[in-house]
């Protein structure tokens, strides 16, 4: 693994940053970009025209590609808009095996509210890949109030296999439970997808680290972990999360 550096983030321009690391060097890679929506990152400017973004997008994807192992796996993150952009470029090069969508309602923006992220599930290899049984969850409609929670275990028997909408998990709703930072996701979104993609002692990279939540994910399961983060503030954030683990 000559040339990257393991359990490590690196600060730096994402491209410019994975254009140092070697080929076929990480098992699993997750992206979670800026969705162009002109959000106040610290060191990015989240507002491109369009062809730009997707041509920037398509810029990072191709190193994502490349750092790949042949039996790697890559989950890509991103508004319904923007996914339909990454498969087109992604299904040239990599095999699609699912296009997740995660039921994560957001602002009421525009006509028809907004209520779920796409989450694309690619691999190197058609049939060469990691795949572990995903958890059973509870169906949609369970009921999640306290006094079902506290009779949770005489309804075991309700629940289903995984299935490519994943409604129970949600977004990080309130300031408190957030770190400073515009787009923060939940850990146990990345416990879930390392979970299924990738085993123990696997490198698991994230070139969009913000304040480590796939980082931390990945060293809770006892993975190794690479991340990539423009802002040192939010490096120091994630450094400081990781050595409490």
């Amino acid at each position: 693994m000559s040339g990257l550096r393991l359990d490590s983030i690196y600060t730096g321009d994402l491209i410019e940053v994975m254009r140092s690391m070697p080929d076929a060097c990480v098992d699993l890679a997750f992206a979670d970009p800026p969705y162009n929506l002109d959000k106040a990152y610290g060191r990015y400017e989240d507002d491109l025209r369009d062809r730009e973004y997707v041509e920037w997008c398509n810029g990072w994807l191709e190193e994502y590609i490349r750092l790949l192992k042949p039996n790697g796996s890559l989950f890509v993150l991103n508004l319904p808009k923007w996914c339909i952009h990454h498969a087109a470029f992604l299904s040239t090069r990599l095999y699609l095996q699912h296009w997740i969508v995660w039921d994560a309602p957001g602002e009421p923006r525009g006509k028809i509210f907004p209520a779920h992220y796409g989450i694309l599930y690619y691999t190197a290899s058609a049939d060469r890949y990691t795949f572990n049984n995903p958890p059973r969850v509870y169906p949609p409609d369970f009921c999640f109030r306290m006094k079902c929670v506290a009779n949770r275990a005489r309804w075991e028997h309700v629940v289903e296999p995984l299935s490519d909408i994943w409604w129970d998990i949600h977004r990080i709703r309130h300031k408190r439970d957030r770190d400073e930072h515009p787009c923060q996701l939940p850990v146990k979104l990345l416990e879930r997808i390392i979970s299924i993609a990738s085993n123990p002692g696997d490198v698991v990279f994230d070139g969009f680290a913000g304040t480590g939540s796939t980082l931390v994910a990945a060293k809770s399961l006892g993975r190794r972990y690479v991340g990539i983060e423009l802002d040192p503030k939010y490096v120091g954030i994630a450094e400081k999360k990781l050595a409490g683990i």
